[in-house]
């Protein structure tokens, strides 16, 4: 457990995945958050005000993560908060960029699954400064 640390909620219906890399995060002095699905996440989105948000795109419906970032994007209250889209979208196309100011997809970054946690870590923490 951290106390303290920022936090971070994780949107990811693979539970295994979404452990492996919160344990990761949390030894590394973050707070992390889970939700199993795009509408649980948006709940806790509204309601815990995470630093950031994880989120995964094909869930158990295939555009599940779509409009979960769209609902989130679309409210005052949290749309600040910075997405990091994790997924294998685009594992069979390792050279295609999902770019961030392209609109369809309001993220802040893209990073591909399998992910590199040393290189996940590394963009959390430009992101949001080191875990308290």
């Amino acid at each position: 457990m951290t106390t303290g640390g920022k936090r971070i909620l994780m949107v990811d219906d693979d539970e295994d995945f979404v452990e492996a890399v919160a344990c990761f995060l949390e030894a590394n002095g973050f707070t992390v958050l889970r939700a199993h699905d795009g509408k649980e996440g948006v709940r806790l989105a509204k309601v815990e005000r995470p630093d950031l948000i994880l989120m995964d795109i094909m869930m158990n419906e295939r555009t599940e993560g779509f409009f979960a970032i769209h609902e989130i994007r679309g409210d005052p209250e949290i749309k600040h908060t910075p997405i990091f889209v994790l997924s294998s979208f685009c594992s069979r196309l390792p050279d295609l960029e999902i770019p961030a100011a392209g609109g369809w997809l309001a993220h802040d970054m893209f990073l591909p699954k399998p992910v590199n946690t040393a290189h996940l870590l590394e963009k959390i923490r430009q992101r949001l400064g080191k875990a308290a």
